[in-house]
């Protein structure tokens, strides 16, 4: 393999400055500086050449004044529900070869309702939901409780709290102006699954797409019916939650079905490189999908990375996969 220029794509949180009244996690998809020199350091140990690129109008400029071989695109964007799409659909306009997935499926798989209408569609089992845009249509939701509430289009748990499960529906109006109030936006109302959660990566493409590893995520005290694995969970993942990978609460039966759906959600949906997928189970012991990251965090503490520590993978080799899948797509960088 030839020694590529590569620039990586990304915003870091210090860029910015939360306006007044935003939600504490109003930044969370942003990523720290040191997480970006460890994923720059990871491609300079493959052999190649890493440059920051930044995002939003950096990007633009950069990409313009001395454009990569490849972008390493690690930028969720901002501003608008297609966000992380931007990207891509640069980097498709001007011909740049990119990692990860392509306009169409980061724009799709950011609003967590039309993915699951996808998934129905294909026939894959996901929990009864609603979506709503206001209180009116809140009240009208005809689900059974315990629900489940969140931002229609948001990721890395934004909005996503210990009070998001709700047993009744004066604490479903609750929850659903909190989210409105904070997120401005619709937000996706559905029936909470009692199961043990579970998140499976899977790298590749098309037909060689893989299942990469699957890591259950479970509290580290109370019961897995009520767990939720939101803000509060994965800033205090140390006390709060037990990672194990491979899962260790299901059955083999039960995690190879779960495989199964995810690597079938990856291919319809069109991810390429590598996503992870998010699934639950419900009170029958089968895996639902719940909603796919096509562009997983890359931090040292990341669910991806600390499941590939688990199953004896280090960190540079989780990101030597992902630029390894993206260069055999374009025969021109071999």
């Amino acid at each position: 393999m030839k020694s590529l220029d590569i620039g990586l794509a990304f915003e870091l949180r210090s860029d910015f400055k939360p306006p007044p009244g935003a939600p504490t996690d109003s930044l969370e998809e942003y990523d720290t500086r040191e997480t970006i020199d460890a994923l720059a350091g990871a491609i300079g140990d493959m052999g190649h050449r890493p440059h920051l690129l930044g995002g939003g109008r950096d990007f633009l400029q950069a990409m313009l004044a001395n454009p990569p071989d490849l972008v390493f695109n690690n930028s969720e964007g901002r501003h608008a529900r297609s966000r992380e799409a931007q990207v891509p659909a640069v980097c498709e306009m001007l011909g740049i070869p990119c990692t990860h997935s392509d306009t169409v499926t980061m724009a799709l798989t950011l609003d967590k309702a039309l993915t699951k209408h996808v998934m129905q569609s294909a026939g894959m089992r996901t929990a009864p939901f609603r979506v709503a845009a206001d209180l009116v249509e809140v009240d009208r939701v005809d689900l059974a409780f315990p629900l489940f509430v969140k931002p229609l289009a948001e990721g890395s748990s934004m909005g996503v709290r210990v009070t998001s499960r709700v047993n009744d529906r004066n604490a479903l109006i609750r929850e659903a102006q909190r989210c409105f109030t904070d997120y401005r936006q619709p937000i996706l109302i559905e029936e909470f699954l009692p199961g043990f959660e579970v998140t499976i990566a899977v790298v590749g493409n098309g037909d060689d797409a893989r299942v990469l590893g699957s890591m259950e995520i479970a509290p580290a005290h109370g019961a897995a019916d009520a767990f939720v694995y939101g803000l509060e969970s994965k800033r205090g993942y140390r006390e709060l939650v037990r990672y194990h990978a491979p899962p260790r609460n299901i059955s083999a039966q039960q995690c190879a079905a779960a495989e199964a759906l995810a690597l079938a959600s990856y291919r319809v949906l069109g991810c390429r490189d590598i996503a992870r997928i998010d699934l639950r189970l419900d009170a029958a012991g089968r895996a639902n999908f719940m909603e796919v990251n096509p562009l997983p965090g890359v931090s040292p503490i990341s669910d991806i990375v600390v499941m590939a520590e688990l199953l004896g993978r280090d960190y540079s080799s989780v990101v030597s996969r992902i630029v390894g899948e993206a260069i055999r797509r374009y025969p021109a960088l071999l």
